[in-house]
């Protein structure tokens, strides 16, 4: 295809599989459980850190912590209350919760979480806090991921494409979608990154977007953001859902 034959396809690939029904069987169903804004950027972004993997297997284990908090995904992180309720069987907390995760590594998640929300009340107005006061100059996900320093779920590296909190970012930040809230409005979607996987990368090597010998990394997610703006200038991240949509039309 021709790169402007290119352009139009994933335009159409876009707009065929950006609805409602993209829900389904996606982490992304889990962005409207709750009302209140606190409880869904918590859940949102504990979703996200567990989106890998055997998809049925790690939507088990969300599933498992939204029913164990209940009302307020918030309050339960907040209070607590997850050092009395997530528990394993054995009571033996080295044992691993998903993957290679143990309890110990989710209470650590969940402990600085926990200290995020009792400074600012959000991990929004935490996040954009940090990036006014003292963390402007650093890359948002890089910033994030210094914001865990104990929690090994939140992945670390310069050179790490940082999936999963870029999907958490297109989540809070892409406006008048069915599927992304767009409820940090202090961040424009222009600025947002490519979420970065071996699917994402396979098909834009595929299509030509990204040279044969490209890696799964951040510079790899920023030249392919850069080539999407070609088509999206104020909202390259819409092409997550083209490049989505071409593992389900082959």
């Amino acid at each position: 295809m021709t790169k402007e034959e290119t352009n139009e396809y994933l335009k159409q690939l876009a707009d065929k599989y950006e609805n409602s029904d993209f829900l389904n069987g996606d982490p992304s169903k889990y962005l409207r459980r709750y009302e209140k804004l606190s409880d869904r950027e918590v859940c949102a972004f504990t979703t996200a850190m567990l989106s890998f993997g055997s998809r049925n297997q790690f939507l088990q284990k969300i599933e498992r912590l939204c029913v164990l908090a209940g009302d307020s995904f918030a309050a339960w992180i907040m209070k607590g209350s997850y050092r009395e309720t997530l528990l394993p069987e054995g009571g033996n907390l080295d044992e691993k919760f998903y993957r290679f995760y143990s309890y110990n590594d989710m209470y650590d998640f969940f402990d600085e979480l926990r200290q995020i929300l009792i400074i600012s009340g959000s991990l929004g107005t935490f996040f954009r806090q940090s990036v006014e006061y003292g963390y402007s100059v650093m890359p948002l996900d890089e910033m994030i991921s210094q914001c865990f320093p104990k929690a090994k779920i939140v992945s670390k590296g310069k050179n790490s494409a940082n999936k999963r909190i870029h999907m958490f970012l297109r989540w809070m930040v892409r406006r008048n979608s069915p599927v992304d809230l767009g409820i940090w409005t202090w961040i424009k979607p222009s600025e947002l990154i490519i979420p970065m996987d071996t699917h994402v990368l396979s098909e834009s090597i595929k299509l030509g977007l990204l040279p044969q010998n490209a890696k799964a990394d951040r510079k790899n997610a920023r030249i392919l953001t850069d080539r999407l703006k070609e088509i999206w200038p104020d909202d390259p991240c819409k092409g997550d859902f083209a490049l989505f949509g071409l593992g389900v039309d082959v």
